[in-house]
């Protein structure tokens, strides 16, 4: 829990977002497919991929990783198969803080995760208002949720600079890629 705790705090100190555990993100890994896989690994962007999911703490480092899933799902797919959602459906596993009181307010608040507006709204997973009509109040909340978020965007890219295998598709079968891929997310957090 106080790890939880120390992530927050980090969160609310550099990114002014309070009771944020994380940022979650998605990252397709090119790679070139395995024979007769159909399209399977083809996904929007119009190459063959694996998605690596990832929470990322207010310092770039990754704290959960999902890797391997076909390109062609969705993150929100990968989302709700991971581990990551069912634990979070079920506080226990991951031993996260009570619900805390926002800074100098009353108001009692959930620890959060904070996502794009393609994930669904959920007691621990805060995403951006709609773009339309907003009052001043909620531009100021997404303007802070955007900055929160970007640390995951920006930990994807750190990541990929650092190590120049995810500059082209990876020429190895799909599960030789996600220990690759693995290997990279350790090194960066370290």
């Amino acid at each position: 829990m106080k790890e939880w705790q120390n992530i927050a705090c980090e969160f609310q100190n550099q990114w002014n977002f309070p009771n944020c555990l994380g940022a979650l993100d998605g990252k397709h890994v090119q790679i070139i497919p395995p024979p007769h896989c159909g399209s399977l690994y083809y996904n929007y962007k119009q190459f063959n991929s694996i998605v690596l999911l990832a929470l990322v703490d207010a310092n770039y480092r990754f704290t959960y990783v999902d890797i391997g899933s076909y390109g062609r799902i969705s993150d929100v797919g990968v989302f709700n198969s991971c581990s990551l959602s069912s634990a979070l459906q079920d506080n226990s596993p991951l031993n996260l803080p009570p619900d805390n009181e926002l800074p100098g307010s009353n108001v009692i608040s959930p620890y959060v995760i904070v996502a794009d507006d393609a994930f669904a709204l959920q007691r621990h997973i805060m995403k951006p208002f709609p773009a339309r009509n907003l009052t001043y109040e909620q531009r100021i909340y997404n303007y802070r949720l955007s900055r929160a978020r970007r640390v995951v965007e920006n930990a994807f890219g750190i990541m990929c600079s650092k190590f120049r295998v995810f500059s082209k598709a990876i020429p190895l079968a799909p599960e030789k890629v996600e220990t690759v891929v693995m290997a990279c997310c350790c090194l960066h957090s370290t």
